[in-house]
């Protein structure tokens, strides 16, 4: 097959977020609050305050989570924390884990979660600046007048809470995720779509993911940390017998679909799994280092291609002289590397792949 001329839109990234325009009003209501650190010590505990399965592990060492202590202590102001108010009025923790989580681990007098083992570290203040006649105690060993300063000190939470339906307005719930999160390490996309759509969606994606014949198409024999593997199975799910359904831009369209079918469990999520692991396997089979028409993994030759495989009814082996014939093809050159996600060329280049993969003779 010959190598295209390169094209800065050809990337191994699974959006092309150049041509994407989201265009999404927000029926929101924002709330501040200054909370006092022992409330919400208390609402963590309870677990009113919780912090979604999605987000990365707490991973500040002792002296950080005390500095930040000994910020309270000596009243130093600290970043605000996001919240977004779930439809069992939890507040999920969208930016600041650390700095609730380290408050929680303060009080109990534990510095970091239960080990299997259940031994944990006494969370005794280390590495401090200012209040040196702290280091080195716990909360249970502080003086009662620091105790209640602390314990008194305020953070403020911002609390987002959506006013519309999630069933409704899905998509917006993402952006208002998009925009909070800004954090040290701010989630990707199919991270924030991971958090507010879980549900057993993620456990299949997570399962075909690490089908043998897939991670060889995809080129790594582990996942995705960024998740880009994870959003290309999602991609060809939601466009599985779904593609005159496609409205762009495609990350809505994505978040929709991944809302729309959190259980995973209908007619139609059932064929793709089974439709999935069948291409990948006849992929991997039949073309060395398939997708990749200048080297990177192009997005949108895979989708147009796994998807023709998938929804194949000929009964016509699939064959690498008919692949490459499609890259002679001016039309799917055009939709492939231009606009990728513009709906004309998801549908153009998915015909084309289907006519020309699988055509009569």
């Amino acid at each position: 097959m010959p190598e295209l001329e390169r094209d800065d839109t050809l990337t191994d990234d699974v959006i092309d977020s150049e041509t994407e325009t989201s265009t999404v009003e927000f029926n929101i209501v924002v709330t501040a609050t200054d909370w006092s650190l022992e409330q919400l010590a208390n609402k963590f505990k309870s677990k009113d305050i919780i912090i979604p399965d999605y987000q990365r592990k707490f991973v500040w060492d002792i002296r950080r989570a005390s500095t930040l202590i000994e910020s309270f202590a000596i009243g130093l102001p600290v970043p605000q924390v996001f919240f977004y108010e779930n439809a069992e009025g939890q507040l999920e923790v969208i930016d600041g884990q650390q700095r609730i989580t380290t408050l929680a681990y303060f009080f109990e007098g534990f510095f970091g979660p239960e080990s299997a083992t259940g031994n944990r570290k006494i969370f005794k203040l280390t590495g401090l600046e200012q209040r040196k006649d702290l280091e080195g105690k716990s909360f249970e060993q502080l003086d009662d007048r620091t105790k209640r300063k602390i314990k008194n000190a305020s953070l403020r939470g911002i609390t987002v809470k959506q006013l519309t339906p999630e069933e409704e307005q899905p998509e917006s719930v993402y952006h208002i995720f998009e925009r909070l999160n800004t954090g040290g390490q701010p989630l990707n996309a199919q991270e924030i779509r991971n958090a507010v759509y879980r549900g057993p969606i993620l456990a299949t994606l997570e399962e075909l993911n690490r089908n043998v014949h897939w991670r060889n198409i995809y080129g790594k024999p582990d996942p995705d940390p960024k998740q880009r593997d994870i959003e290309l199975v999602l991609r060809l799910f939601a466009l599985f017998e779904n593609a005159e359904g496609y409205l762009p831009p495609m990350k809505d369209f994505l978040s929709r679909e991944m809302a729309k079918n959190r259980k995973f469990n209908s007619e139609r999520a059932n064929r793709f799994s089974e439709a999935f692991e069948a291409a990948s396997e006849i992929v991997d089979r039949t073309l060395r280092k398939p997708f990749r028409p200048r080297g990177l993994l192009n997005a949108a030759t895979l989708e147009a291609v796994m998807g023709a495989i998938m929804e194949d009814s000929s009964g016509k082996e699939f064959a690498s002289k008919s692949y490459e014939t499609l890259f002679e093809n001016s039309e799917f050159i055009q939709a492939i590397t231009s606009n990728t996600t513009n709906l004309d060329n998801v549908l153009s280049r998915r015909k084309l792949a289907k006519d020309v993969l699988f055509a009569n003779e």
